[in-house]
């Protein structure tokens, strides 16, 4: 009987305020050691980090794990690259949009699903100044509107 990783969900919560994002994909990310666990402890930031495509394979970079408190002393890197795992014809769909100009890949949160880590990476366009001015006044306005609407 397998026992079930009762996870916190690490997200990025800069990404929807840098970037608009246009198209989401769940990989699965290969992880050494007690990774897993100092994930699943929520001991990760991605809020840094950034998606590639290196030799046809996803990598994620600088995506920090912290050592688990309980491992050994010889653990692994904790800002490594770590592959991604996708399908080449989903990587290559990737690696089309982000040969126009503007476009990036993000990660934007990291979660469990049956019991393996994944992480929800985005294809993402920059925004400017001004379109992130326009979200937060978007963003007061509903505010508003939730608390008038609670109060009546």
């Amino acid at each position: 009987m397998k026992a079930k990783v009762n996870a916190a969900e690490i997200k990025n919560r800069k990404a929807h305020y840098d970037y608009f994002v246009d198209e989401t994909l769940e990989c699965g990310i290969a992880l050494r050691g007690n990774e897993v666990k100092s994930i699943a402890a929520g001991k990760a930031n991605i809020n840094e980090a950034w998606v590639t495509i290196q030799d046809g394979n996803l990598v994620i970079r600088n995506m920090f794990v912290s050592k688990y408190e309980c491992s050994n002393a010889f653990d692994v890197e904790e800002r490594r690259e770590r592959q991604l795992l996708a399908h080449k014809r989903e990587i290559r769909k990737m690696r089309e949009q982000v040969m126009q100009k503007g476009v990036t890949l993000i990660p934007l949160k990291i979660y469990f699903s049956n019991g393996k880590a994944k992480i929800l990476v985005g294809v993402a366009r920059g925004k400017k100044n001004y379109d992130k001015r326009t979200a937060l006044k978007e963003k007061q306005v509903k505010r508003d509107i939730d608390r008038a609407t609670k109060m009546s």
